[in-house]
């Protein structure tokens, strides 16, 4: 049977010494921006904010009307760009389909861009130059350092190729010397490649996409996948593949509770950055 890779005891960690660097700068501020009423976001967005206060952040969360203008949108984080009071700005995914989402995140400032998506960003973590990176794929490396799995020389597969959680992730194993390989809706044969995997990273979206078959004996499972079904919230893998693997993640409680905390750790960073206290890469 699996050992779990639970988040909960150390995302409480993180958030305590998160506390305690926020007390050393004097105070951080976060908001986010959440254009029309999606449940799901709307529960997510709640944890953050509980999450950012507890640790001492003032945190809002600037709920826009749905049928915003591309214009308005941007004028928003234009006025959040040039707060001083703001280190972090996050813009809650999806847009309705009327709003460009490139655009959107381009308009923010790097330096206060908590998500990791804005395009500078995201460069600096292919160049291998991580700066401010997406926060599960964060949670997702510090839960493996946590538990002493070795990833240097290992056989990482990700399903799924997403800007927020797959190909981060997968850099951030290349990174780390693992091989990778990421894996698609048009990958042939996944099987055949997740039975190779020595770390198997899911993020689908799928209930149960991945079946214990699937899975090599003796790997590490990453379940990234929260979906709400009829028999409650299950992960992208099937529950049986914890007697496959030597290590998975919980679906809930696992990498959920580690996203938050890094959501926390990302406005310390980039804090820091625009405070001059860590040097921001200038290209």
């Amino acid at each position: 049977m699996a050992t779990l890779l639970e988040g909960p005891p150390l995302a409480t960690r993180i958030r305590v010494e998160v506390a305690e660097e926020v007390r050393e700068l004097g105070g951080l501020g976060l908001v986010t921006l959440q254009v029309g009423e999606d449940p799901a976001s709307t529960i997510y967005l709640r944890r953050k904010h509980e999450a950012a206060q507890g640790a001492g952040i003032q945190s809002e969360d600037r709920k826009l009307p749905s049928e915003i203008s591309e214009d308005e949108l941007l004028g928003v984080v234009a006025e959040l760009n040039s707060d001083e009071a703001v280190d972090g700005i996050l813009i809650q995914l999806p847009l309705p389909p009327h709003l460009d989402e490139a655009r959107a995140i381009r308009a923010i400032n790097p330096l206060k861009d908590v998500d990791g998506l804005h395009p500078f960003n995201a460069g600096l973590l292919y160049l291998g130059r991580p700066t401010l990176v997406p926060a599960t794929p964060l949670g997702i490396m510090a839960l493996l350092a946590e538990h002493r799995i070795p990833v240097e020389g290992a056989d990482a597969v990700v399903i799924g190729r997403s800007d927020i959680v797959g190909k981060p992730i997968a850099h951030l194993l290349l990174q780390a010397n693992a091989t990778v390989t990421i894996c698609h809706s048009r990958t042939v044969d996944l099987e055949r490649r997740t039975l190779e995997a020595d770390v198997l990273v899911v993020a689908v979206g799928s209930p149960e996409f991945v079946t214990a078959d699937m899975v090599k004996q003796g790997s590490v499972v990453v379940d990234v996948g929260i979906n709400r079904t009829e028999h409650g919230v299950v992960g992208d893998v099937a529950s049986e593949a914890a007697d496959v693997a030597a290590f998975m993640t919980p679906v809930p409680g696992g990498v959920g509770p580690m996203t938050i905390a890094m959501v926390l750790r990302n406005t310390v960073k980039a804090a820091r950055y625009r405070r001059g206290l860590l040097a921001f890469p200038k290209g």
